[in-house]
């Protein structure tokens, strides 16, 4: 290899939970994988940092306030600069009926809380690929 190659960026992930633990939990664990991590409490927010940040990754709590992962979704879905932004819900919601609406707002795949750390890193990988660490 010459000395001229651009060094590869790792990846970046958008966490958003409006629990503080768990948002603490998942940010640590993604940035201990090599991941750059960006986080939001809250779905406005996080369709916010999405939009403008375009993350390559969004993991993204199923219930929110101001507005719910499957609305953050749906809207990431309709937005020309945001849709292929692969999205993984998390969510304590197991019924079949919820995690058929996620995958029919567009997400890319579901987490059932509670959830394993290597579960989660597994996950992202699948969606994105290792972040080479």
């Amino acid at each position: 290899m010459t000395g001229d190659t651009v060094a590869e960026r790792n990846p970046v992930v958008l966490v958003a939970d409006d629990d503080e633990d768990i948002l603490s939990l998942v940010s640590f664990r993604l940035a201990r994988s090599g991941y750059d991590v960006i986080t939001a409490r809250n779905g406005t927010q996080a369709l916010r940092l999405a939009l403008e940040r375009a993350p390559d990754l969004a993991v993204l709590d199923m219930m929110m306030p101001g507005m719910t992962g499957l609305e953050v979704t749906e809207r990431l879905r309709a937005s020309e600069q945001a849709r292929t932004i692969p999205v993984i819900l998390l969510t304590a919601r197991v019924q079949k009926e919820d995690v058929d609406r996620g995958f029919a707002a567009g997400a890319t795949d579901y987490i059932r809380k509670p959830f394993s750390l290597d579960e989660l890193r597994t996950r992202v990988e699948a969606a994105l690929g290792p972040a080479g660490v």
